[in-house]
């Protein structure tokens, strides 16, 4: 699946200011519905309904090179999470890292996003799924 992305700081802003909230030791997770999804789901060349995710990343965390190390993790936990987990659509979903995700591995991340995510209820695991 595409990773969509968030460019606009009104969204964030809102998805701060409105979404459910789920934090951890290593991130903390937005989410909020997306009123546009509809109108996406038209654009979509595969008429699929999608998430649109933000990472953000201070720079209270340190240097460039520390920030996009841990937008890469973050990145890829997120994609793990899409091929492990049964994911809703239609949704704004913004991950922020805190201080302690510089030294943290992608395994230690995504088990924390996945915990947001099952506590949020934007995802179920495909497992549970696949049993009933």
């Amino acid at each position: 699946m595409k990773y969509y992305t968030l460019k606009e700081n009104h969204l964030f802003s809102k998805a701060y200011r409105n979404g459910q909230r789920a934090g951890g030791k290593y991130i903390s997770v937005y989410v909020m519905p997306d009123y546009h999804a509809a109108r996406l789901q038209r654009a979509n060349p595969l008429k699929l309904r999608i998430n649109r995710v933000g990472v953000t990343v201070t720079k209270k965390l340190g240097v460039a090179v520390v920030r996009s190390r841990v937008k890469r993790i973050l990145r890829q936990a997120y994609y793990k999470a899409l091929k492990t987990l049964d994911m809703k659509t239609g949704k704004i979903i913004v991950i922020a890292a805190r201080s302690a995700a510089i030294p943290a591995k992608t395994d230690d991340i995504y088990k924390e996003l996945k915990e947001a995510f099952l506590q949020l209820g934007v995802a179920e695991n495909k497992k549970e799924a696949e049993d009933e």
